[in-house]
């Protein structure tokens, strides 16, 4: 799909995080700081999360239960039947603010947003927002699915409750995180303390804002961990070949896509001035153009993968094939 998102798109944060890392603490933060802003609030157990019924009423929000008490099993349908019913209402809100469980992948959220057509029409995927508890971060990478997910898929990294771990022990689970996801912003904090413009208004998902506002984001280089989530890093400075490309990208997602958890890319195609995007979660793509090249910037193209089993000599050699004759 090309193009952007309407103006008037609504923009969705998504905040997730493993069990008692601080997702609740955040939500509550952001519903209480004086921005005056009205958003609308998703959350899958809202018996659990403990919210403040005032709070909540007294900030001029509205929460809304996942019905079926797991945001990461039939998500889709509960989500849309969701956002389809507030995107009726006539009272207008500033944004739609979604909490996940503890133990939820995070892909179904952001795949809601690329297979909908009403959803993605009206809505814009405004960034994932993963809180992790720096003292237990390191075990629950080590044996949790989820927790891999979760940092593998997020924008932002609020690395929390920093007062319970020495400065040698972030230094190590930043580099960790950093081997995992090369283009997520981490950010130290306690009690999720945090401007509130480091969580929402990121447009996250809008690749031509990130590289106005960090233009090195995709140039890292490659990251190796001895663990099952990693990323790899493709770069080429010679124009692609648009049809080469689209052959060599749909094989890699139709055959890998269960374990690409996230991409991202600024690509320089041959006969093009302008600069293409793709991006997406697991086999849903999604591209569009940008803006024209900047005079004296290198038109080089840069690809960035997240997944598991990821063979980053394979993945090289495929990007290099691309080149336009």
């Amino acid at each position: 799909m090309e193009g952007k998102e309407p103006m008037s798109a609504i923009p969705v944060t998504v905040l997730t995080g493993y069990l008692g890392a601080g997702k609740t603490t955040l939500l509550n933060r952001i519903l209480s700081e004086p921005h005056g802003k009205r958003f609308a609030v998703i959350v899958n157990e809202f018996g659990e999360i403990g919210i403040d019924n005032d709070l909540v009423v007294g900030a001029d929000q509205e929460v809304f239960e996942m019905n079926n008490g797991c945001i990461c099993c039939t998500v889709r349908g509960d989500l849309i039947r969701i956002i389809g019913g507030l995107l009726k209402r006539k009272d207008a809100f500033d944004g739609i603010l979604i909490e996940t469980t503890g133990l939820a992948d995070p892909a179904p959220v952001a795949q809601t947003f690329f297979v909908d057509p009403d959803v993605s029409k009206r809505t814009r995927m405004d960034g994932i927002v993963t809180v992790a508890d720096a003292r237990h971060l390191a075990q629950r990478l080590d044996d949790s699915h989820e927790a891999q997910e979760q940092i593998a898929f997020a924008d932002v990294i609020l690395l929390n409750k920093i007062d319970l771990v020495d400065e040698a022990g972030i230094v190590v689970l930043e580099h960790r995180i950093r081997s995992m996801n090369p283009f997520a912003r981490i950010r130290r904090t306690e009690r999720c303390s945090v401007a509130l413009d480091e969580v929402i208004g990121l447009g996250a998902f809008d690749l031509d804002r990130v590289l106005a506002m960090e233009p090195g984001f995709l140039g890292e280089d490659d990251h190796e961990h001895d663990q099952s989530v990693t990323s790899v890093s493709l770069q080429e400075d010679r124009a692609l070949d648009p049809a080469a490309f689209d052959q060599w990208f749909r094989t890699l997602i139709q055959v890998q896509g269960v374990d690409l958890l996230r991409y991202k890319g600024i690509l320089s195609f041959k006969g093009s001035d302008r600069r293409t995007v793709v991006q997406g979660v697991h086999m849903l793509a999604d591209s569009g153009n940008l803006s024209v090249w900047p005079a004296g910037l290198p038109r080089t193209s840069r690809f960035v993968l997240i997944g598991r089993n990821l063979d980053g000599g394979a993945l090289r050699a495929g990007f290099a094939a691309c080149v336009a004759p």
